[in-house]
């Protein structure tokens, strides 16, 4: 157990409630600061008692609120503060389940007792533990580095999670469980290897009802999922272990395109995926830019290659994932049915310039036209590659390395056929905008909840449906098709396909609105075509068109109001839809108000598009420019 519990001094800023460069200032104006007791000169660690001691001493200390003040004192409790996390996350579950104990089993966790009933009586139990595990996520000594929100987010998006099961086999504290989960799926499971961490990703799920489960131990050595398929499988294994396994696993089922070699540990990760996916289900996995390239690699890189199981390599921005400073790869996978034709194309992209949150959008824009079978060819950046020529001496997937050298005819012309379309979407914004002025009787008016609105005939809700029994259900063939969670929160056409596990066939009508059950932000959209099946994970509401129109409740369920008003607690991620409230208007002042919600939505898909336009055009110019294809025009200011 830790004696002397540390902070650091991006800790002791927000401690303090100041900036990280007061911190510094205090450190040199101040000769009785504290001096550091452990870390390194780049990120010192201090003894916490101490720092309290000086704070308030200088009248610097505020008043702590519930949740930090319990943090304090929980983090140096255990062992760990992924044990001590874990250890209140318990408490709390059992108080959701009713089931709560007189007295903890740890008996040191007696004292935050008061504090944690505080917070769970303030928050409720889910909203508390999200309190403490924001402050636990904070970079600190004892904790491990997470795989961050927006490449989670990128890496679900890659594999499709929505109305599916998932498996991480290297879960962490859960953050790839935790995005599949704000994505849709239906249930999460994972495996990690620190106990402590699987305990608090498991809680996480727990506490949000989530079917699934977390599994303490070692995937490769002792696979707790044997023999188990998911729609999806997540993963950021460990980079570069020495000790895998390699020995005994020698023969091991799991190497469906041969033995992994002991110096390719992330490829053994790569077939423990591929042998959990269902046929047709995808995996994606953060990888080490090197395994692309290593010659011990190339008989499973050139194997996945073959048999049409490595669909994607995607070189990311340096610095996405801490501690790793250099560009990873992402490799999107998909397993194969067995006597299916190889694909003959292979998708490469060469994201590394720039940041993440800019290019994600592009990188899904081109993973998704190839999928769809569309030809992806964009200079520097994306290119749909005769897999034939990949299976080279080398079988080197660098991203970089396939990309053709820009020509400057062709990058020319794509910049000039890039900048037109880019402006004809910009010229067509303002029009797009609906015109609105303030209302003189201001905002005020009666609410009516969507429950209410359903009780009372004027509205009809359907869904939102879950997911078949495996072994009840047998693959669709030329079915409709499905509109995904994914496809709503994108604003895109329906892209799934029916694999004859829905659990209800629901055909969408013109009129609709669709709603996510489980997403990051409240989201309503309006079926504008027939002809495809609700999705798993998805209210359907159906307005009775004489009491409700659908644009118009659609632009009233999306507000940041009805956003807290549906999420079950602060901090969580799925809606309850029928807590929604909806402006109370005759149909004729609907309808009025409708118009401008749907031109707001036609508004919104522009920015989206000139978005998407606008990052294009920023490569291309930057490669021209950069290789001499193109210059300056000389007359610009």
């Amino acid at each position: 157990m830790q004696e002397t519990p540390t902070i650091t001094a991006a800790e002791i800023a927000r401690l303090a409630g100041v900036g990280r460069a007061a911190v510094s200032n205090w450190r040199k104006r101040h000769p009785d600061f504290p001096a550091p007791v452990g870390g390194t000169a780049a990120s010192p660690e201090f003894d916490l008692t101490q720092v309290e001691q000086w704070l308030r001493a200088q009248g610097k200390l505020p008043e702590l609120g519930t949740a930090d003040r319990l943090w304090r004192r929980l983090a140096p409790s255990s062992d760990s503060p992924a044990a001590g996390l874990a250890a209140v996350g318990a408490l709390l579950l059992a108080r959701q389940r009713g089931q709560r104990p007189r007295r903890p089993a740890e008996p040191h966790l007696a004292p935050l007792l008061p504090d944690l009933d505080a917070l769970a009586d303030e928050l409720g139990p889910q909203g508390a533990f999200d309190e403490l595990w924001q402050r636990f996520s904070a970079p600190g000594p004892g904790r491990p580095f997470a795989t961050p929100d927006d490449l989670a987010d990128l890496m679900v998006g890659l594999a499709g999670v929505g109305g599916g099961a998932v498996l991480d086999p290297a879960a962490g504290s859960g953050a790839l469980l935790r995005a599949a989960v704000r994505a849709g799926c239906t249930s999460a499971y994972g495996q990690e290897l620190d106990g402590d961490l699987a305990r608090l990703a498991g809680l996480w799920l727990a506490l949000r009802e989530v079917p699934g489960e977390v599994s303490p131990g070692d995937s490769l050595r002792v696979d707790e999922f044997s023999g188990r398929t998911f729609d999806a499988v997540l993963c950021h294994p460990p980079f570069g272990a020495t000790n895998w396994g390699d020995d005994e696993l020698g023969h091991d089922p799991r190497w469906i395109v041969g033995s992994t070699p002991r110096t390719e540990p992330e490829l053994a990760w790569v077939q423990h995926a591929l042998a959990h996916l269902r046929v047709g289900g995808h995996a994606v996995l953060l990888m080490p830019p090197t395994v692309a390239s290593r010659r011990a690699g190339r008989r499973i890189r050139a194997e996945l290659l073959r048999r049409g199981a490595l669909r994607a390599v995607i070189a990311l921005p340096a610095g996405v994932a801490a501690p790793h400073g250099v560009p990873l790869h992402l490799w999107v996978l998909r397993r194969p049915a067995p006597d299916a034709p190889p694909p003959a194309r292979t998708l490469l992209v060469d994201a590394a310039a720039g940041d993440l949150a800019a290019t994600a959008p592009r990188v899904l824009a081109a993973w998704w036209s190839f999928s769809a079978d569309a030809d992806v060819d964009q200079a520097g950046f994306a290119r749909a590659m005769p897999t034939i020529e990949l299976l080279d001496e080398e079988v080197d997937l660098t991203p970089a390395r396939r990309q053709p050298a820009v020509a400057g005819e062709a990058t020319g012309e794509q910049v000039v056929r890039t900048r037109e379309r880019l402006a004809a979407v910009v010229g067509d914004l303002p029009a797009l905008m609906p015109r609105v002025t303030p209302a003189p009787d201001g905002p005020d008016g009666e609410f009516l909840t969507v429950g209410e609105l359903v009780r009372s005939g004027a509205l009809h809700l359907l869904g939102p449906i879950r997911a078949a029994a495996p072994e009840s259900v047998g693959p669709v063939a030329g079915g409709p098709p499905v509109l995904t969670v994914q496809d709503v929160l994108d604003g895109e056409p329906p892209s799934g396909h029916d694999d004859g596990r829905l659990g209800q066939q629901i055909p969408l009508a013109v009129g609709d609105v669709v709603v996510p059950m489980v997403a990051r932000q409240l989201t309503a959209r309006v079926v504008t075509a027939e002809g495809a099946l609700l999705g798993r994970n998805l209210y359907l509401l159906r307005p009775n068109p004489a009491a409700l129109d659908p644009w118009f409740l659609a632009g009233q369920l999306r507000t940041s109001t009805n956003e807290k008003q549906a999420s079950s607690l602060s901090g969580t991620l799925r809606f309850d839809v029928r807590r929604a409230q909806v402006r109370r208007l005759p149909p004729d002042e609907q309808r009025v108000y409708g118009a401008a919600f749907q031109r707001l939505d036609t508004f919104e898909s522009a920015v989206r598009q000139a978005a998407l336009l606008g990052a294009e055009l920023v490569q291309l110019t930057a490669e021209g420019l950069a290789r001499g294809s193109l210059r300056p025009d000389g007359d610009s200011r």
